[in-house]
């Protein structure tokens, strides 16, 4: 009966993690990084049968999923009195005391380090760039206290996914992983600019900057369709100069 309480538990505890990194939105730059791996594996000699190694693939599914849980639990840490204040986030794990400020930290920490592991596995160049996308990636959860820029360095944060996953390949920069990098930053600052526009009333009361709060909720919603097409028109670019065929 105490085993299976634990058990109980521990499922709970683990709900609750997954819920405070919203592990299921890991689908947003996952694919993108993965279309890179695939891309920058084709005809590299380091690589067989135009195939990435199941190392490679592990290490970077690792570092991808280690640098959003990173951020994500910085940004709870980051965002919690505010979130205690905003009637959408009240809920949320650390600001109920479902989690402590020690525990997230902890977490944290951890997710950085394996990230840090992860780049050293995959090549020199990976492992030298790994403060620099931290530096983007955790510090996007302060940029909205000082400018509604705060859309285009998360989709710079996600961007930072087709880059890094070519990297891990082939130990350089590309300029096909760039323009796919460019698609993912407009997508997701688009898309980010809807999500702003809920709590816009709580934004412009807290002085907190976004582009919904800055412009207005219609002109916001221009600026996002506006990203959303020259997101498709990156991922076209991108399309004819991978030479991936109509299906793509």
């Amino acid at each position: 009966m105490m085993n299976d309480e634990r058990a109980i538990g521990v499922l709970r505890r683990i709900r609750v993690v997954l819920d405070m990194i919203k592990f299921e939105h890991t689908v947003f730059a996952l694919p993108f990084a993965l279309i890179s791996m695939m891309l920058a594996a084709h005809d590299f000699p380091h690589e067989g049968d135009r195939l990435p190694s199941l190392r490679t693939v592990a290490l970077i599914v690792l570092a991808c999923y280690a640098a959003r849980s990173a951020a994500m639990a910085f940004n709870r840490l980051a965002d919690v009195e505010q979130d205690r204040e905003n009637p959408r986030t009240r809920t949320r794990a650390l600001v109920i005391g479902l989690l402590s400020a020690r525990f997230v930290w902890v977490f944290m920490l951890v997710h950085v380090a394996l990230f840090l592991a992860a780049a050293y596995a995959l090549n020199w160049l990976a492992f030298a760039l790994s403060p620099v996308a931290l530096l983007i990636v955790l510090g996007y959860s302060y940029v909205k206290r000082f400018s509604w820029a705060t859309h285009f360095v998360l989709g710079l944060a996600l961007a930072v996914a087709p880059m890094g996953a070519w990297i891990a390949v082939r130990g350089q920069f590309g300029a096909l992983p760039a323009i796919l990098a460019l698609a993912v930053l407009f997508w997701t600052a688009g898309f980010d600019i809807i999500y702003a526009c809920q709590d816009y009333a709580f934004d412009v009361a807290k002085g907190i900057h976004s582009i919904p709060a800055r412009f207005g909720i219609a002109p916001a919603l221009v600026i996002s369709a506006a990203l959303h097409a020259l997101a498709w028109l990156a991922m076209l670019g991108f399309a004819m100069a991978a030479d991936a065929g109509p299906l793509f």
